[in-house]
């Protein structure tokens, strides 16, 4: 063998050897491709579904927050109608007929002045000369005080132990404290 077969061998060699190089860095290149594609996939996998769970919570954060919002709105305007009911109430105990007036006012007297108290009626009830004649005033010898209360009907008691308000206002206000619920269930049904 010559020289220019050595040579022409080693190049023979040295070219065989480059492209099992070039093969094996093409295949080394095409795993880290196809590693880097996979990676890429299971992160955009992974981005999706933490954006779907992100969105998914926050969806279900305002519609939380919408229906408490809506619960408030119902919960105002149910509360606007028992304010409404109460007005109206103590706007028809207002405007009484004299003789309706006068029985309740007995009645009320009947169920809450004791003995010897003192009766300040409301100061702009009509009929107090004629509730100061019922005759509870006089079988409980209560005291009708001439001064007038600044309340808007009923009266108030003032009496050797306690005093008492009785007035509508009072006596609604703690009728809505007791009934309220039921006057709204049977309602808002």
């Amino acid at each position: 063998m010559g020289k220019e077969d050595i040579i022409a061998r080693i190049l023979s060699d040295a070219e065989r050897e480059a492209e099992e190089l070039v093969t094996q860095a093409e295949r080394e290149a095409e795993n880290i491709r196809a590693e880097a594609e996979r990676r890429a996939l299971d992160l955009k996998e992974e981005t999706e579904a933490e954006i779907s769970e992100r969105a998914r919570r926050i969806s279900e954060g305002r519609a939380a927050a919408a229906r408490q919002d809506c619960a408030k709105i119902l919960l105002a305007e149910k509360r606007r109608v028992l304010d409404e009911i109460y007005a109206r109430s103590l706007k028809g105990l207002l405007s009484l007929s004299e003789h309706d007036a006068l029985a309740l006012y007995r009645k009320l007297l009947v169920s809450y002045a004791e003995e010897g108290d003192t009766v300040v009626f409301a100061e702009r009830f009509p009929y107090a000369a004629k509730a100061a004649q019922l005759p509870v005033v006089k079988e409980r010898a209560l005291v009708v005080a001439k001064e007038r209360a600044p309340i808007a009907g009923g009266f108030l008691l003032r009496g050797n132990v306690c005093d008492k308000d009785v007035s509508f206002e009072a006596l609604l206000s703690a009728d809505r404290e007791e009934h309220q619920a039921e006057i709204a269930a049977r309602i808002f049904r």
